[in-house]
């Protein structure tokens, strides 16, 4: 008898069209859906999709639907952020139009500070001269205090510079309201934009209301002086006047922060200064530098060295007695003390710092 050739029930069942029974799925090791014991079907992944690790586990009912769910969250989130920026900057400027805006006895303009001014000052500290601030706990987070920093520069972008650390780095963000020279109001255009700014004029009674409502207040004593001398003497602190910041700090009996600023010196070298026609503009100086006024405009552009700021040990006033502040042999100490201090810094930081524009 020939032999009879076997022919699977199963194959035979799959090719012919017949009903049949739902295939049962295999939980054993090495079993696949629908295969033979001891043999792994391949799976291909779907595109875009990523298959499970050994010993991962399957994905919970719904969570594929929640990941997309969650990146449609996100792109309306943004698209709502969008929304709301631009219906803030619309209500913004609804209020500058209107004039329906506060601003205090002195002209300070808080909303415009912060949203504009501050905004087009940031990436100026932050990228181009990447400052860094040391020692930020040693302003006060309440009440009111007087910074003494030293001043350089040329043109007086260190004021501003100072502003934006202290505003953005400490934890109450608070503002700097600083003391401005004669000239800075006389200027057309930069008188309003200072105004705004919360700049006011160096004067011990403004200083004092301030000191005396809790505002943080800035001073450079060194003046012009300061910032117009030459190149050589970069770093040399100037005279610090007769003290009259101590005076103010005293009657208000708010602590007196010294501040020392590294970098500013830099940015336009000053190697000369047209004395005569700084008399004819009305300027405390002209100044020459190897780009200005060679290059004209593009001279005007400062260079981008690396900026650092600390706020040194506060010296507490409210411990004197209210006669002090009439006391010219103390004024004279603690100026010189604040000088000392600052200048001291000063070294320190440049011995610490590796290059001018890293």
């Amino acid at each position: 008898m020939a032999d009879a050739k076997v022919i699977p029930f199963d194959d035979d069942r799959s090719r012919s069209g017949g009903a049949s029974r739902p295939a049962r799925r295999r939980t054993g090791a090495g079993g696949g859906p629908g295969g033979r014991e001891g043999t792994t079907a391949p799976v291909s992944a779907l595109p875009g999709a990523q298959l499970p690790g050994p010993g991962s586990e399957p994905p919970e009912p719904g969570e594929s639907e929640a990941a997309g769910a969650g990146g449609q969250t996100a792109r309306k989130d943004a698209a709502g952020g969008w929304e709301r920026r631009l219906a803030g900057g619309l209500a913004f400027l609804r209020r500058r139009v209107t004039g329906d805006y506060d601003v205090d006895e002195f002209g300070y303009d808080k909303e415009l500070t912060d949203q504009v001014l501050m905004s087009l000052l940031r990436p100026l500290a932050d990228s181009y001269f990447r400052v860094e601030v040391k020692g930020i706990e040693n302003i006060p987070s309440d009440g009111g205090a007087l910074i003494v920093a030293n001043h350089s520069g040329t043109l007086p972008l260190d004021g501003l510079m100072l502003q934006v650390a202290v505003h953005d780095n400490h934890p109450a963000e608070r503002h700097l309201r600083l003391l401005a020279a004669d000239l800075v109001f006389h200027l057309p255009v930069v008188n309003e934009l200072a105004r705004k700014a919360g700049h006011t004029l160096a004067c011990a009674e403004d200083a004092q209301r301030l000191l005396e409502r809790g505002e943080i207040v800035g001073v450079m004593p060194e003046g012009f002086k300061g910032i117009g001398k030459p190149f050589g003497e970069r770093y040399k602190l100037q005279r610090f006047g007769r003290g009259g910041f101590v005076s103010t700090a005293l009657r208000a009996g708010t602590p007196i922060v010294p501040c020392s600023i590294v970098g500013a010196e830099e940015i336009y070298p000053m190697i000369g200064n047209a004395r005569t026609l700084a008399r004819v503009l009305g300027l405390p100086y002209f100044p020459i530098t190897p780009t200005f006024p060679w290059l004209g405009p593009l001279g005007a552009v400062p260079l981008p060295t690396k900026w650092t700021i600390q706020f040194g040990e506060p010296i507490p006033t409210d411990g004197y007695p209210p006669e002090a502040a009439e006391d010219p042999m103390l004024m004279f100490n603690l100026t010189d003390q604040v000088r000392e201090q600052i200048q001291h810094t000063l070294y320190k930081l440049l011995v610490q710092r590796r290059s001018v524009f890293f």
